[in-house]
This record gives C-alpha cells, structure tokens and sequence, in this order.
C-alpha cells in the first residue's frame, strides 16, 4: 500500500482529480511500451493489443489488453502490474484500470480490459527522469483462488 501511495518500487499512482487542470508538455514525447504476462499456473491467454503508445507528459492515454480463456471451465483472475524504469512509477497515474480487481471469463470467452492513464506533466521537470524516453507497463494475471495473496508491486 505504501508503494501505491508514493510510487516507490514501480508502483503507480491512480488519480483523476488532477487531469482537468493538466498541461500538456509538448517538447517531451515519451513512447509507453506494454507487456503481459501470466503465472506459470493460470490457463488464459493474455496480450497487449498495442504494443506501444507515443504521447507527452500531461497528456491522457487508453490502451487496451486483451484476455481469452481458452478452456472449457470459468477462470477467474487478478491482475497485478508494475512500472519500468521503477522511479517513472511515481509519475504514472491511472485513472481507470482493471488491476487488483477479479476478473471471470467463462469458457472460451474472450474481453477486452481498458486502462486509461496519463504521465504527470512533473516528470519532465525531475533531473532524473531526463534521459527516459520510454517507460514499460507490465501487467501479470494470476489465477484467484481460495487464499491466494498476491506479490505487492516492487517486492519479491
């Protein structure tokens, strides 16, 4: 939780109360790349359906992954995500998205899962941030069972 709050460890931030009063940077363009992955154990099929974005600090940004269940049995899953380079995560805020949240697919089912985001309009002021021109968000679903905890985001 404390990662979620600070974006420590990769972690982003969700937010929406900041985007009406954004200003785009438009001298920055950044490329967002997108990855997924699943558990050695869950049975789904999962992508991006992008493989990369180009947009600049300030500026809102949907992308779209792509979930199938190519069994014959329902699967529910949960996601988790992470940010890379990890202290671009405390400047990638999501408004919308499905992760830490159960999604069921019914056999053979196939959806789309939206995330809608934005990159701080700050990241082009931090020193640190100067030679990063392209961040990676990664996205791996498990499959919810009874018990099951999942990795808190930066942590092994």
């Amino acid at each position: 939780m404390f990662c979620q709050a600070t974006g420590l460890g990769g972690t982003v931030k969700h937010g929406s109360e900041t985007v009406a009063q954004m200003k785009p940077v438009e001298d920055r363009e950044l490329e967002i790349r997108f990855s997924a992955d699943t558990a050695a154990s869950m049975r789904w099929n999962f992508r991006p359906r992008q493989s990369a974005i180009k947009l600049v600090p300030g500026e809102t940004a949907l992308a779209f992954y792509t979930a199938r269940n190519p069994t014959d049995q329902p699967i529910i899953g949960i996601s988790t995500y992470n940010v890379v380079p990890f202290e671009a995560g405390q400047y990638f805020n999501k408004i919308q998205c499905f992760c830490f949240e159960e999604q069921r697919l019914e056999p053979n089912e196939e959806v789309d899962m939206p995330v809608f985001f934005f990159i701080d309009p700050e990241f082009a002021e931090d020193p640190a941030m100067y030679k990063v021109d392209a961040i990676t968000l990664s996205y791996t679903f498990f499959e919810a069972k009874d018990g099951l905890r999942l990795p808190l985001p930066g942590y092994s």
